[in-house]
């Protein structure tokens, strides 16, 4: 049969057509312009009756749209409720089409880094895909920190970007780069929009892409002309990308191999990380965990996976972890008089390392080769690249964690492991009572400048860092939800706020970004209003995005801030004291010209934005401080002084053994 015009003349008009999208061109002429009494079905519908598609599958045509309201409309079908939009020449359709939606909810940020920031916030603390958005150029490149951050600790994100008109790419206009190059390296996927008619299959496809698998950010690079044009959108309902199959599945054989390893070990340990929270598997996990009595330490992604409170918690391990936690995997070592000495080992680690969506970063192996040197490791992750990357490893699985862990226990259900391991719980419980995490005023903070500046010698009123966090634990009853920014807080933040339940500590672990925490907050507060959202802070990362108090106090986002001061980058100087004799690089935040004031004046910038502020110098000042910011219905701020001598310890230094951990 023969359609009234020819297909080529028809093409050739398109424009003319808007409606009609290129890729089901043909099915459309011959169905849209066939003449009115032809009762016969084409081809194409034919064989989807053969195949009885169903018709809830098939893909639905919308209302003619520009394509910046097809974007727009692509969000609210993929759930979205909350964006985080800066707006500029190259997106400013996309804001024009957001000021008509009715379901979601645009918050403007007074840096797009700290809009990023804010919506990964947003997806660590729901798992769902953060969204945020900026203009073309220096608004697109200042995303790039947070979706590298996305990309190293694998957080759901998509970033839209707009972009110069297509005529003008690669001619170096104004505003113009080449971000979807860019982002290459630091991103799960990325699009450079070139149809309109491509739209709505990209949308869906990047969130799927984001959220799937193993997480990780997305970006669509929306060129301004096509935000411009007009099309009917072809909505899809199901997506299949080539290349991109569902995530493996562990077989019983290998499952039960492990079964049979754990049998056989006297002293397992469960080794977990984010790809547990990540993989929505710590119900699995904990009832793993509790039905082989098999201890359990995480990294600091995966805080809260496995409750910090727990019996069998070894809290986190690592270059800051416990002590505990690095000897029950590696071992306990006694160090010779000299350093050149062999440690010599006086209590063994885990003959079997069970790990569990982790990616062994070298902050927590430290010299890799002797990271559970001589016990056997299971690995399994969703993400083969991840197998034998970093640590040659015995038993690589790849597997869905969450799958995983329900078939082991389904197994275990039916034959439960008859070990107890009781002298292997003896000796945790003895490495636990030699070595737990404590803090004290030293020597170093009684000569410290700050003691003598500050304090007027007043030492029993002293601050340290670790009080003021384990006194907001015991206020929150360890149920509010903690961000950071990076430095010597988020790894006291991680040591004493014990948490209980995953996405309850969310902090910037692989990229160590600083800046990240008060804008994480404000998003994981949008995302969860029900729950007290706290950044614990540095004065250094605090100031990096200061600028978004204005934005909590516009859009009304009730975030608190911490912020532990001590007027230095803590986390440098402690490097400096240990291996530079002292001698201070540029580490001073404070006004060298008049070190007795707090530089710069918190309270002053916070009731400049109209936020609520206060300081605190005395420990008998600081309950109730803590107290009243809780308290607030506004977001707070409360700046903590502290001395910037205090060390976080344990410390295993960059590169070294557990034998050479100070604690």
């Amino acid at each position: 049969m023969t359609a009234p015009w020819k297909l080529a003349e028809f093409e050739n008009n398109l424009n003319k057509y808007p409606r009609l999208p290129k890729t089901v061109v043909g099915f459309l002429v011959y169905t849209a312009l066939a003449s009115p009494g032809r009762k016969r079905m084409s081809k194409t519908r034919e064989t989807s009756k053969r195949k009885g598609t169903s018709q809830l599958n098939r893909p639905e045509l919308g209302r003619p749209s520009l394509g910046s309201e097809i974007l727009v409309e692509g969000l609210e079908r993929e759930g979205v409720d909350t964006i985080f939009a800066y707006p500029g020449g190259a997106s400013m359709e996309l804001h024009q089409a957001l000021t008509k939606s009715a379901k979601i909810r645009t918050i403007l940020p007074r840096h797009e880094q700290g809009g990023a920031f804010a919506a990964e916030g947003y997806a660590r603390a729901t798992g769902r895909a953060g969204v945020c958005m900026a203009t073309s150029g220096p608004g697109a490149t200042n995303l790039v920190t947070a979706i590298a951050d996305a990309y190293m600790d694998s957080v759901p994100l998509v970033a839209v970007t707009g972009q110069v008109p297509q005529h003008m790419i690669g001619k170096g206009g104004f505003q113009e780069t080449d971000f979807f190059g860019m982002t290459l390296p630091v991103v799960k996927h990325n699009y450079l929009v070139t149809s309109i008619h491509e739209l709505p299959r990209i949308v869906k496809e990047a969130f799927h892409i984001a959220q799937s698998g193993r997480p990780g950010p997305v970006v669509i690079d929306f060129p301004k002309n096509i935000q411009q044009q007009t099309s009917q959108p072809v909505w899809p309902k199901e997506i299949s990308i080539r290349g991109y199959p569902a995530p493996k599945q562990a077989d019983d054989l290998v499952l039960n191999e492990i079964i049979g390893l754990i049998e056989k070990s006297e002293r397992p340990v469960l080794y977990v990380g984010g790809g547990i929270i990540s993989g929505d598997a710590s119900a699995e996990l904990r009832k793993f965990a509790r039905s082989t009595k098999i201890p359990v330490t995480t990294t600091i992604m995966g805080c809260g996976a496995f409750p910090e409170t727990d019996t069998l918690s070894l809290r986190w391990l690592g270059m800051h972890g416990t002590a505990f936690a690095n000897w029950a995997v590696s071992g306990e070592f006694k160090r010779g008089s000299n350093p050149s000495d062999t440690p010599e080992k006086i209590a063994d680690g885990a003959d079997l390392l069970l790990a569990l969506g982790v990616r062994f970063d070298d902050r927590v192996t430290g010299k890799v080769d002797k990271f559970c040197e001589t016990g056997t490791i299971v690995h399994i992750d969703i993400d083969a690249s991840e197998h034998n990357k970093n640590r040659r490893v015995q038993l690589p699985v790849e597997s869905d964690v969450k799958f995983a862990l329900q078939r082991l226990n389904e197994m275990i259900s039916r034959r439960p492991i008859r070990k107890q391991f009781t002298a292997w719980h003896s000796q945790i419980a003895v490495w636990k009572k030699k070595a737990p995490l404590r803090f004290q005023v030293t020597d170093e903070v009684l000569r410290s400048q700050h003691m003598r500046d500050h304090m007027d010698g007043h030492s029993g009123e002293v601050i340290l860092p670790q009080m003021a966090i384990q006194m907001l634990y015991e206020l929150t009853d360890g149920d509010a939800i903690v961000t950071t920014g990076v430095g010597q807080h988020q790894m006291w933040a991680g040591q004493y706020y014990q948490y209980k339940e995953p996405r309850q500590f969310l902090t910037s672990a692989g990229l160590g970004a600083m800046g990240f925490g008060y804008p994480a907050a404000l998003g994981a507060k949008v995302a969860r209003p029900d729950k007290q959202v706290i950044d614990i802070d540095g004065d250094g990362s605090f100031l990096m995005n200061i600028q978004e108090l204005a934005t909590a106090h516009i859009e009304n986002i009730p975030a608190k801030a911490l912020v532990l001061n001590n007027q230095h980058l803590g986390m440098v100087v402690q490097w400096e004291d240990r291996f530079y004799a002292g001698n201070r690089g540029h580490t001073y935040l404070g006004d060298p010209l008049n070190m007795k004031n707090i530089y710069p004046d918190f309270v002053g910038i916070s009731n400049s934005f109209n936020i609520p502020s206060e300081r605190v110098m005395f420990k008998r000042d600081l309950r109730a401080a803590l107290k009243r910011m809780l308290d607030s219905k506004e977001p707070y701020v409360l700046d903590v002084i502290t001395p910037y001598t205090e060390h976080v310890i344990p410390f295993i230094p960059a590169g070294r053994t557990v034998a050479e951990m100070i604690y």
